[in-house]
This record gives structure tokens, C-alpha cells and sequence, in this order.
């Protein structure tokens, strides 16, 4: 994400924290009083939330999810979408409910392994109650039909994110951190990753693009369906789908023959075909840096101007408003599927694992087509007095949800990458770079993992990059 300037934020208020509590804890204890169809309660409900240190109630207990597909009907004419959510998960304990996170919207019925399934909700809470309790191991089917207008997630600093509508029917869906579960129901935590197919039928005239692989295209009188297949696991938050008139390429590839799937709104498609043009080569520049392409396609989709107020790094092709798409932000972008996608984080808290390589990538490529060098970068970050906001607090420990974003995570971020290499040298700092996204690829990693991984492959441990430039408050002493 490239959202440098501003933060996100949790749930507004601490009035409006203290009522959803009391609604999620009603609704857990709804689940645990109500008697099991099959005669007896063997299991017990999972519970809401994963702990997580900066969202503490996102993301659900008791399961894990295999595969999500989603079956979109959008009419933009009244702004309703319909759907319908297949998941298909294992239980990782005796249950005998489970929750998924879900806002707004009205829940028209639920299944699990084809039979009714009891429904309540609690704020953004979805509790299912299946006929039978499920058994640890065991893999289940959940489905879930609704329909409603989705939400539009406004942060106290003014950015949204979730149902994105735009003028002449448009839609961005986004999900960092929060958003998804405004239009599809998901264990929505990074730790829970899945792989997806995405069906969106939306009226003739639009175009309805997501994440992987456009699989099929079919129409019926006015409307056409996209359906769309994500072959690798994939975290919700980087779910998307963008609605809109747009223009296709789909004719180009890498060096490395990674198909590339370029959607640009018309009215961006003169100012960006500079920046579009040199996708595959700054994909293939990050080939040579990072290793292998994580993912079976790439690309990008250029959305108007201002209908997002960010770019985002969504999985296979990031999503990037008009006056965001420039060279180095497209970089950015591109170096997410490395680091924050493939390799993603196991907590919110870890978030800097992304942003800080990601931030750093854009100082390598200034390194070496004609810019200032990451040590010239690093020099004008450090100048900046003591009371600047990137030495507020250290990156692996935003204190809040407010402050994930935060330049902290990104540009101290990318100080700590840079004392990597300072303490490694350039020969093991660049295998470096290549041999994390490989060991992790496609799993969740911690700092704690990350920091093991650095001392291991660097034959000592980098006892001062923690302490002070991970962990330490305040400016260090000293560069």
C-alpha cells in the first residue's frame, strides 16, 4: 500500500467500541446457550477475534479456510449487490458454531454441508450454527446468500476503504485492513489465507475485473459474468474487484513469461501509458532482485483519479487511482507481491515486513537508474529532526490501529533494510533479498521469524539493527 501520508484507523470512538463489545459478547453467548440440532453439544463456538495485537477482533477461532467462491450480482442503477459466499474450510477444534466477519448487508439464508444453518449477528460478527456440531479435522462447506447495499468504510482520517462506489456505476472493492468483509463474509486476518474464485456479473458496458486469472466471460441479454481464479493462497485483505468501463490489455508478458493483465479507466489512458508501458521491465527488475515471480499473472488496474485516495498492493494486480500511478509507486506496488502477498504477515503488527521492503525497493531502483542511492535516502530520512513523525514510534511496534500505516512502518521501515545491508554487506544483503521470499513463499511470517531468518543466514546475530532501529524509541544516537 502507498499510503505514506496518512493513517488508517480501528473502529471510531470508545463509546462505539464498548456497545460493539456488548453485542459480540451477547451473540457469543447466544451461540453457547443454544441447544445443538443433533441433540447435544460435543463442541464448542469459536471465538470472535485472533488476538491480533493492532485488531484484536478480526479474524475467527475454530477453522481454517481452504477456498472462497464468491458469486457477485451487482446493479449499480440501485447500488444492490447480491451474492453469495462458498466456503470450504477445515475445523481445527470440536465446533459447534462459528463466526465470520461481515458487515452490513441482510443474510437471506445459510447452509453448512447442505443443511440450514442457524443465523445471528452481532455487529460485524456472522455466527453460523450448523445442524451438526463439526469435529476437529473435519472439512465442512459453509454457504451464505445475501444481498443489500454494501458499506463504505470512512477512517477518521478521511480514507475509505470496503464498497467504493464511482460515478457511472464504478466500483472499487478494497480491503486493507478491514474492507472485505463489506461485500463478501471471510475469516478476515491475514494469518488465514485461501485461494478464490470470483464471479462478478455486472450490466453490458462495464467490465467487472479481480484478482488472478480472468477464467471466463458469459453473457446473458444485458448483463455479462466475469469470473475471475486466484490459483494462489491469498489473504482477504487483498481481495478486490473494480467495476467500471475500463480498457483491457492483455496481450503483453514478461521477460519471464508472466502474462500481464492491464485494466485502465478510458479516461486515464493517455496520461498513464507512459508509466503502463514499462511494467514488465520493472517486473522483470524485481525478478533479478527478489526472485521468481511469487504469482501465475500480473498487472494493474488504473482507476480514476481520486477514487481511492491510495494505491494498493491487492494480490496479482495492484489497484492504483490515476494521481497515484507513477514510476515509483508502480514499483512499490509491484514489490508487495514479493513481500506483504506471497511472504504475508502473520499479525497487523508485522505490517512494517511489507512496507519497509516495499519503501526500500523504491530506494534501489533510484540506486540504479540515475537517482539518489539508498545510502543518500537514508542520510535525508535521518536528518529529519527528532520530533518528525518517523521517529514516533519504532516500526515493528505501532502502538495502534491508527498508526499501521504510519511513516514510522514505512520510511524507518526502510532504515532497518538498510542496516541490514550496512551490517551484511551488499553480497548476502541481496541473497537476502531473494532467499526470504523464497522460504516463506506463500505463508505467513512474524518479525520474530524474520529477525531468526537474518542472524541465521548472516552467521551472527544483529543484536543492534533490533534493538535500536526495529525496536528503539525515539531517533537513534547515531547513524
Amino acid at each position: 500500500m502507498d499510503k505514506r501520508p496518512e493513517r488508517r484507523t480501528a473502529p471510531k470512538g470508545p463509546g462505539a467500541r464498548r456497545s460493539r463489545r456488548g453485542r459480540l459478547a451477547a451473540a457469543l453467548l447466544a451461540a453457547l446457550t443454544v441447544t445443538s440440532c443433533a441433540g447435544g453439544v460435543s463442541g464448542t463456538p469459536g471465538a470472535f477475534g485472533t488476538r491480533d495485537p493492532l485488531f484484536p477482533r478480526l479474524g475467527n477461532d475454530g477453522y481454517d479456510v481452504e477456498h472462497y467462491s464468491l458469486d457477485l450480482d451487482y446493479d449499480p442503477a440501485s447500488g444492490i449487490l447480491t451474492g453469495g459466499a462458498t466456503i470450504v474450510a477445515r475445523a481445527t477444534k470440536d465446533l459447534s458454531a462459528f463466526d465470520l466477519d461481515f458487515a452490513g448487508m441482510r443474510v437471506r439464508d445459510a447452509t453448512v454441508d447442505d443443511e440450514p444453518a442457524a443465523v445471528s449477528r452481532a455487529g460485524d460478527e456472522l455466527t453460523l450454527r450448523p445442524h451438526e456440531d463439526l469435529t476437529r479435522g473435519e472439512t465442512f462447506t459453509a454457504r451464505v446468500r445475501y444481498s443489500g447495499r454494501p458499506r463504505t468504510i470512512t477512517d477518521a482520517d478521511g480514507s475509505k476503504e470496503g464498497w467504493l462506489t464511482q460515478p457511472g456505476g464504478g466500483v472499487l472493492a478494497l480491503g486493507e485492513p478491514t474492507g472485505s468483509m463489506a461485500w463478501f463474509p471471510s475469516n478476515n486476518h491475514p494469518s488465514d489465507k485461501a485461494t478464490y474464485d470470483i464471479k462478478v456479473t455486472v450490466p453490458d458496458g462495464l467490465r467487472a475485473v479481480s484478482n488472478g486469472e480472468l477464467a471466463s466471460t458469459v453473457h446473458n441479454g444485458a448483463r455479462t459474468a466475469f469470473s475471475w481464479k486466484v490459483k494462489e493462497p491469498m489473504a482477504s485483505y487483498l481481495a478486490m474487484v473494480a467495476i467500471g468501463p475500463y480498457e483491457i490489455d492483455d496481450k503483453k508478458t514478461t521477460k519471464s513469461g508472466i502474462p500481464v493483465y492491464a485494466a485502465v479507466d478510458p479516461a486515464a489512458k493517455d496520461r498513464a501509458s507512459g508509466v503502463l508501458a514499462q511494467l514488465p521491465d520493472i517486473l522483470t527488475w524485481e525478478e533479478e532482485r527478489f526472485g521468481p515471480y511469487p504469482f501465475s499473472s500480473t498487472g494493474v488496474v488504473v482507476a480514476p483519479a481520486k477514487s481511492a485516495g491510495y494505491a494498493l498492493e491487492t494480490q496479482n494486480r495492484p489497484v492504483m487511482p490515476l494521481d497515484q500511478f507513477d514510476v515509483s509507486t508502480l514499483v512499490h506496488e509491484l514489490a508487495h507481491q514479493w513481500f506483504g502477498d506471497s511472504v504475508t504477515p502473520a499479525t497487523w503488527r508485522d505490517m512494517w515486513l511489507n512496507e519497509g521492503f516495499a519503501q526500500y525497493s523504491e530506494w534501489l531502483w533510484s540506486e540504479q537508474h540515475g537517482g539518489p542511492s539508498a545510502r543518500e535516502r537514508f542520510a535525508t530520512e535521518y536528518a529529519k529532526d527528532d520530533g518528525d513523525e518517523i521517529w514516533a514510534y519504532p516500526p515493528a511496534s505501532p502502538p495502534t490501529a491508527a498508526d499501521v500505516s504510519g511513516r514510522p512502518v514505512y520510511v524507518r521501515g526502510a532504515m532497518v533494510v538498510h542496516k541490514i545491508r550496512e551490517a551484511v554487506g551488499d553480497e548476502k544483503f541481496f541473497a537476502l533479498l531473494k532467499d526470504w521470499p523464497r522460504v516463506r513463499r506463500h505463508a505467513n511470517a512474524s518479525t520474530k521469524d524474520f529477525i531468526h531468518f537474518v542472524d541465521e543466514e548472516a552467521g551472527k546475530r544483529l543484536t543492534e539493527v533490533w534493538k535500536t532501529w526495529l525496536y528503539g524509541d525515539g531517533k537513534p544516537d547515531a547513524a
